[in-house]
């Protein structure tokens, strides 16, 4: 009935599907510094969600392409509807790192 509600202005991909790309992608992590410190997926770059939405031009460049992940892909979401309002074209990791199926790093 509503279905336009529900419409995103960015993609979505799944934890399992990052696992093959996290070499070849520009990822950030938008969780707390403790979180990110227990373990993350190679490759991802720490910002946390405050600091990104706070001032996103200090860290991103509307040219390019950003992967957002979180712990269960509720934070990456609400970061990533946001970014993509502001013009950033950004992808949000579905199941975040708890269905992340590689090895994280700590």
């Amino acid at each position: 009935m509503f279905s336009f509600l529900n419409k995103t202005k960015f993609n979505s991909i799944t934890a399992s599907e990052l696992v093959n790309l996290h070499d070849k992608i520009t990822l950030i992590d938008v969780r707390e510094v403790d979180e990110y410190r227990n373990g993350h997926v190679p490759n991802a770059k720490n910002i946390t969600m405050n600091s990104l939405l706070e001032n996103p031009e200090k860290y991103l460049d509307k040219s390019k392409e950003y992967h957002i992940i979180c712990q269960s892909g509720m934070r990456s979401m609400r970061t990533c509807d946001k970014l993509s309002a502001m013009g950033f074209n950004v992808v949000n990791v579905k199941g975040g790192t708890s269905s992340y199926t590689g090895n994280l790093q700590r």
